[in-house]
Order: structure tokens, then C-alpha cells, then sequence
């Protein structure tokens, strides 16, 4: 099967009406699906660049009607704290009956900044993965048609049973940036959802595919993330993209750091712009976009998605992926 390429869409930078511009124009483009953060908080205040912070899921909704062809999805959902698991099943099959055929849900462990805001005593990596494999296990019953009854250590459900269930079941992928988490998306899950870290990304998906064979189920979705801006110069890319640097600190997805100010100095402080050019495509070259891109796709992936953080003009950025770096990718 040839590659997917999926195009995410930042809520931490975008207004959610110009986001649903940009999943109109990335469908146009060509991308196979459209999915969206979905944050409580930026990673940077809105003295270093604009933020924003719209709800996903509200969203989602409206981006169902927007669009008519890409697959559809959040990338990725917490799943500890903000979102009881029965309403993110009942969340995502509402979805796929407002867009038959095309929802998926991803979901992960989150962060500090969405989650200690919204109420969280912030857990140990050990408890975030306890809470993620209860939740996981109430979300994926639930949508295959189960009674639940489950009285976990962090969650519960009583006789929950969804409704409203459509007839395809949306697939659920689960972000791994450990191997605790690569083994539990084998697991339970449909497939796993990670960084493009040509370091870190193979051993995950060899922990996934592992899991899925002592399990007896058969690898799904291999979904490899990456990030991308594009501008009229290299420098303009860059610079329009500088406030992502903070989602490149490992301690940000791991320990109680939750002040955006607090996680933009980090950033800043502790990723170089070299360092951060080899992570994120930040270019206005599309043939370096593709060179990069097909780099992803080595690690193993099914699918790439790519988030558009072009804070210079997220909309030519678009364009040129549908008119150039698209159309070489399949060539």
C-alpha cells in the first residue's frame, strides 16, 4: 500500500475559523487526511507569537462538514485527566456518523501545560501510562459494542454503553514516545502514533510491533509525525516557526512544567536553531520539503503526518504542498 500523508493543524498558532480554511485547502491539496491538536494551552504566551486555543472536538465537528473526503481525527487527545473515557467514545463514534468512514481517534498521555491547569495533580510517567491503559481499555470496549463495567484505580464506567455506535468502528492510534507506550498500542490499540526521531522512532515501532505479535494481533497504522514550515526565505521559515522549539524538550511531555512562558525560555534555551532545522522541515526549497519528508517514511511509516506550524502564511504553505510536494511524493 503506498504511503498516506495526513496534514495536522495547530491550534496552540491558528484561530479555529482560519483552521477550518486550512482543512479545506488541505484536502484540496491532496492530503489523505486532516487531524488537529488538541490543547488546553500554547507552548509559548502571546508576547513571543500569536496564540490560540480552540477545542478540538467542537471543531471536529464542523471540520466534518467542511470536508468530504480525508480521513478525520484528533492528534492526539489526552486521555488522563480532562476527558472521561466513556465521553471521548462517545466523542469519536458521534464523528464517524457526522463522517462515515473517515474518523479515527488518537490519543495519548498529554502534558503538564493542558492537564495541571484543568485541575491535575500532575502524575509520574508510571501513573500517566496506568491512567491511559484504563482509559484505553473503556474507550476501545465501548466502541466494539461492550457493556463496561470497569472500577479501575483512576477510572470507571458502570453499565456504559455508547448509543449512538456507528457501524464502521473508528481506529484507534495511540502516541508512544517510550516503549511502555509502543507496547501498549500493540496492545490495545490500532496502531501506533510517533515523533519522526530517526533515533527514537525504529525502536518504538520494533517495541509495537513486538507487542503485537505476543498478542496475536497483526501491526496496524504506523503513523510517523513531523513538522514543517514553509515561507518565501529559510530565514522567514524559521523565524515564523521559532515558538514550536519548546515541544523538542523531552521534560515537557514528562514532568510538571506547565507555564507556557516557562516552557517557551526552556525551548529557547536548550534547542538550537541547528537542532531544531534537523527536526522541524523548515524551508522555501519543496524539493528540500520532499527530501525530508521521504526521509519519514523510512522510519517505517504508513502514514506521515504533517503539521503545519508556517506561521508566515499557513495558506501558501498549503498551496505549494498541494502544487509541488505532493504531487513528487506520489511521482
Amino acid at each position: 500500500m503506498p504511503t498516506q500523508y495526513w496534514c495536522a493543524l495547530a491550534h496552540e498558532r491558528f484561530q479555529p475559523d482560519d483552521l477550518l480554511k486550512q482543512a479545506e485547502e488541505a484536502e484540496r491539496a491532496g492530503f489523505d487526511g486532516i487531524c488537529c491538536s488538541d490543547h488546553l494551552a500554547p507552548w509559548w504566551t502571546d508576547k513571543t507569537a500569536p496564540t490560540s486555543s480552540g477545542n478540538a472536538w467542537v471543531w471536529l465537528g464542523a471540520a466534518s462538514r467542511a470536508t468530504s473526503r480525508a480521513k478525520l481525527g484528533p492528534a492526539v487527545t489526552a486521555i488522563v485527566h480532562r476527558y472521561n473515557p466513556v465521553v471521548v467514545a462517545q466523542q469519536i463514534a458521534t464523528l464517524e456518523l457526522l463522517a462515515p468512514g473517515r474518523a479515527f481517534l488518537g490519543v495519548g498521555s498529554g502534558e503538564a501545560m493542558n492537564e495541571v491547569p484543568a485541575g491535575m495533580r500532575w502524575p509520574s510517567p508510571e501513573e500517566q501510562l496506568e491512567r491511559t491503559e484504563e482509559a484505553l481499555t473503556i474507550i476501545t470496549r465501548l466502541l466494539d459494542g461492550d457493556t463496561v463495567y470497569l472500577d479501575g484505580k483512576h477510572f470507571r464506567a458502570t453499565g456504559a454503553v455508547l448509543y449512538s455506535r456507528p457501524e464502521r468502528r473508528p481506529p484507534v492510534y495511540l502516541s508512544a514516545f517510550h516503549e511502555g507506550a509502543a507496547r501498549l498500542a500493540g496492545r490495545l490499540a490500532d496502531g501506533i502514533w510517533t515523533l519522526g526521531d530517526p533515533k527514537t522512532a525504529p525502536k518504538l515501532v520494533d517495541a509495537y510491533k513486538d507487542s503485537c505479535k505476543e498478542a496475536g494481533r497483526e501491526p496496524g497504522e504506523i503513523i510517523v509525525q513531523g513538522v514543517f514550515s514553509y515561507a518565501a526565505s529559510d530565514e522567514q521559515a524559521l523565524e515564523s516557526a521559532r515558538e514550536w522549539k519548546g515541544t523538542l524538550v523531552d521534560e515537557h511531555y514528562t514532568d510538571d512544567i506547565h507555564k507556557p512562558e516557562q516552557i517557551y525560555r526552556s525551548g529557547e534555551g536548550r534547542v538550537s536553531d541547528e537542532t531544531f532545522t534537523k527536526q522541524v522541515i523548515a524551508s522555501a526549497d519543496p524539493d528540500h520539503h520532499v527530501k525530508r519528508i521521504k526521509a519519514l517514511e523510512k522510519l517505517g511509516a504508513t502514514v506521515v503526518t504533517l503539521m503545519n506550524v508556517s506561521g508566515a502564511d499557513p495558506h501558501a504553505a498549503l498551496r505549494v504542498y498541494g502544487e509541488k510536494v505532493l504531487p513528487e511524493l506520489r511521482g
